[in-house]
C-alpha cells in the first residue's frame, strides 16, 4: 500500500479512537494547518527517504546494551559520566522499540480527550530508586561541541519530555532527567578503510512535561473544528502551497 493510500485511510473521525504519535505532536506545534492537512484531510507533507546509517547505529547501539541488559549489568558509559543504573529489563521492550517493525510502540490514552499518544523509544535505564530514565540515541558527524542548544534540537528534547509523559501516565516511577547517547562519526583519519569510527558520549537533559496536556487538548480542538486552522508564518511548506496558486 503507497504512503498517500494509507494517509487517507487513517484519517480522524470525531467519536472514534484516534492515535496521535510524538511526531504528529511535533508536527502540530510546528504548523497547525500542516497537522490538520495531514490528520484530517490526508494531505501530508512530502515524506523524507529514511537515514539507514543513522539506523544502523541505532540497531548495534541496542544490541551493545541489550548484551548488558541480560546480566543486569554497566555499560562502560555509564560509568564514565557517573550514571548508576543499568538496562532496564522489561518484556514489552521490544514492542516499546517496535524491534518487530510493527509501528506499535508504546502509547497511553489521554482520558479527557480519548486521544492515544504513542511513541517509539531507542532505550530505558533504571537506577537504584527504580526509577526509570528514558534514553535516546543520536547519531552525528561533527567537529563541533554538541549541546542541545541548536534551534533544530528542540524537537529532541519535545520528543524526550513526550516519553516521559507517556510511561508516567502508564504508572512507571520516570526520573526527569534523560539521556541523549550520541554517536559522533570522526573525518579526520588518513585512510577510510571501509569504516567508520565513532565517539560515544552522553548529553544529561531534565524535561518538563507541563506543555503537554494543554498541547493534546489544543490538538483534540482542530481535529474536531471545521475550519482550518491558521499556518505558521514561518512554515515554508505553507508557503510553497500558497505561491502555487499562481501558476
Amino acid at each position: 500500500m503507497n504512503k498517500y493510500r494509507q494517509r487517507r485511510m487513517n484519517l480522524y473521525q470525531k467519536g472514534r479512537p484516534f492515535s496521535i504519535s510524538r511526531s504528529k505532536i511535533d508536527l502540530f506545534l510546528e504548523c497547525p494547518r500542516c497537522f490538520y492537512l495531514d490528520r484530517k484531510i490526508g494531505l501530508g507533507r512530502p515524506s523524507m527517504p529514511g537515514f539507514s546509517l543513522n539506523s544502523a547505529v541505532d540497531a548495534l547501539l541496542k544490541n551493545e546494551f541489550d548484551l548488558l541488559r541480560k546480566n543486569g549489568e554497566k555499560h562502560e558509559l555509564m560509568i564514565k559520566y557517573g550514571i548508576d543504573a543499568i538496562p532496564f529489563n522489561h518484556p514489552d521492550l521490544p514492542i516499546w522499540r517496535d524491534d518487530v517493525r510493527q509501528y506499535k510502540g508504546i502509547s497511553v490514552v489521554h482520558q479527557s480527550t480519548g486521544l492515544e499518544i504513542c511513541g517509539i523509544i531507542d532505550d530505558v535505564w533504571i537506577n537504584k530508586k527504580n526509577e526509570l530514565l528514558i534514553v535516546d540515541y543520536k547519531s552525528t558527524s561533527t567537529s563541533a561541541e554538541i549541546s542541545l542548544d541548536d534551534e533544530y534540537k528542540q524537537g529532541y528534547k519535545k520528543q524526550m519530555e513526550v516519553y516521559q509523559w507517556i510511561f508516567k501516565r502508564k504508572g512507571f516511577s520516570v526520573n526527569d532527567t534523560g539521556y541523549f547517547v550520541y554517536a559522533n562519526a570522526g573525518k579526520n583519519r588518513a585512510k577510510f578503510d571501509a569504516r567508520l569510527e565513532f565517539d560515544l558520549q552522553i548529553i544529561p537533559y531534565r524535561g518538563n512535561t507541563d506543555w503537554i496536556e494543554p498541547t493534546i487538548v489544543a490538538i483534540k480542538k482542530c481535529l474536531d473544528d471545521a475550519d482550518m486552522p491558521h499556518s505558521n508564518p514561518d512554515c515554508e511548506y505553507c508557503e510553497y502551497r500558497g505561491k502555487m496558486k499562481n501558476y
